[in-house]
């Protein structure tokens, strides 16, 4: 990297991390560091929530999946639209009845406290493992620019990011993360635009490789990831799990003035990310051109390749700078739904004594500092696959999402559930997903519905095994014959 590079990668980083500290001067509350009191316009949600789920897994993942195969991957995008629709208009209305912090609240409302624990630990473990590969990709390009003049690059690359993104979230709240998302949306979005000029100028033609601008696939086969059905079927399950059952994304729409809004900012983020991965997976067509298909090692490394070894001076480090911005913005929206989730699902209903609303707000703070550093250690112990990277970290969510999307859906559609009920299917979900993900070669975007469907089916037998009342529907047979 040249100096100007250099310069405005610094300038990034300094000033993502000074405006996350500015944006953390008037906390006064839990509902200001978690919800930030409900006061954020629903644009800058739908952003927040685009920006949270783009990692540099799509930045850097996305195009190399063009890379290596087509555009058939839209197919699960338009799943995406299809799920928020359906999260919009089944779960949001139930969030929105209460003041709640965590979507899990939802479940100790319909069964109990234990249910709320349980599918908030689960998302724990899921997230702090997604996110640690997200944050491990991230920092691939950035060792390999520190690798000519730094020793051990990459757990310094991987230490700078995870570290920098725990001090402004820290400080910050959601505040922070929302509009350090809107700055970080913008900066990657501008990066890729400016990459795929770059290559369409470098290579004439780039887009006309056969096959490459292929989008629908009919096969039946449950075999394959990116076929129509898996698309949207598929894909429209992991949508409702990720956005209407994981912490992460419910907490942005959290955010939002009143339920309106917080339709708007979902749905909205569906059409946006649709466009955002066209406009990632036509960069990796451009590439396959621009290197005659050349194989390489890890489809993850193309386009940073590309960045380090095409670009002009000033450019690199506005891409890098891209690269960074996405995952900041998972990363930090992570650290501050897994303290929300610690605190509000964990510690205040084991607590035995009355907690304050400062000490409620010290105690975030500090979950939200142990989860950064916790992020930011996984990141360093975690070893490249030969498998993209975003296909693992689709495939973590994908194991759990099926369990929790499922409890919720039990709670909502089965008035005769009880507690038990739901944990056991939950628990079933989990247990079954893994045996499955062992033995069976199924493609991950189905593992969702899945485990959707097994947790729904054992809720249901066992609830068929008890009584028909549940604390939400009295016992009419009780009252009649009483």
């Amino acid at each position: 990297m040249t100096p100007i590079d250099l310069v405005v990668l610094i300038a990034y980083l300094g000033g993502s991390t000074a405006l996350g500290l500015w944006w953390g001067r008037a906390q006064k509350d839990t509902r200001d560091y978690f919800l930030g009191g409900h006061a954020i316009p629903w644009w800058a949600v739908l952003i927040s929530v685009v920006a949270t789920e783009t990692s540099a897994l799509t930045f850097v993942s996305i195009p190399g999946l063009a890379y290596v195969g087509n555009l058939g991957f839209l197919q699960i995008a338009a799943g995406y639209v299809v799920g928020r629709i359906v999260v919009a208009y089944t779960l949001l209305p139930r969030y929105w009845e209460g003041e709640l912090v965590t979507a899990y609240a939802l479940l100790e409302r319909r069964f109990g406290v234990a249910t709320r624990r349980l599918a908030s630990i689960v998302f724990m473990v899921t997230r702090a493992l997604g996110d640690s590969v997200r944050l491990f990709a991230t920092a691939i390009p950035i060792a390999l620019i520190l690798g000519r003049v730094v020793p051990h690059a990459m757990p310094v690359a991987i230490l700078v990011l995870g570290l920098l993104t725990t001090v402004y979230t820290y400080h910050g709240g959601v505040r922070a993360v929302v509009w350090t998302d809107v700055l970080q949306w913008c900066v990657y979005l501008v990066g890729s635009v400016v990459a795929l000029v770059l290559v369409l100028r470098a290579t004439p033609g780039a887009l006309a490789a056969p096959g490459k601008l292929q989008i629908f696939d009919l096969h039946f086969g449950f075999d394959r990831p990116h076929t129509l059905w898996a698309g949207l079927i598929g894909g429209a399950f992991l949508s409702m799990a990720s956005h209407g059952a994981d912490q992460l994304i419910v907490q942005r729409l959290f955010a939002s003035g009143n339920l309106r809004d917080a339709r708007r900012a979902l749905i909205g983020s569906g059409v946006v990310v649709c466009v955002q991965f066209a406009l990632f997976l036509l960069l990796g067509v451009g590439l396959f051109a621009h290197y005659g298909g050349q194989h390489f090692d890890s489809p993850d490394s193309i386009f940073p390749r590309f960045i380090l070894e095409r670009m002009p001076p000033g450019l690199v480090g506005l891409v890098v700078a891209a690269i960074l911005a996405a995952t900041m913005s998972m990363h930090a929206g992570a650290i501050n739904s897994l303290a929300a989730a610690t605190l509000h699902d964990i510690v205040l209903p084991l607590s035995r004594k009355s907690i304050s609303e400062a000490q409620a707000l010290r105690l975030g703070k500090r979950f939200a500092l142990g989860w950064g550093l916790v992020l930011t250690i996984a990141a360093l112990l975690y070893r490249a696959q030969g498998t993209p990277v975003v296909v693992i970290a689709l495939s973590i969510a994908s194991f759990t999402y099926g369990a929790l999307l499922g409890g919720f859906f039990l709670g909502l559609f089965w008035p005769r559930a009880r507690q038990r009920d739901a944990m056991a299917g939950m628990i079933a979900g989990i247990a079954g997903m893994s045996a499955l993900g062992l033995f069976a070669h199924i493609a991950w975007p189905w593992y969702v519905l899945i485990g959707t469907s097994l947790t729904l089916f054992v809720g249901v037998v066992c609830s068929l095994q008890t009584s028909s009342c549940t604390p939400e529907v009295a016992c009419e047979r009780s009252s009649t014959q009483g």
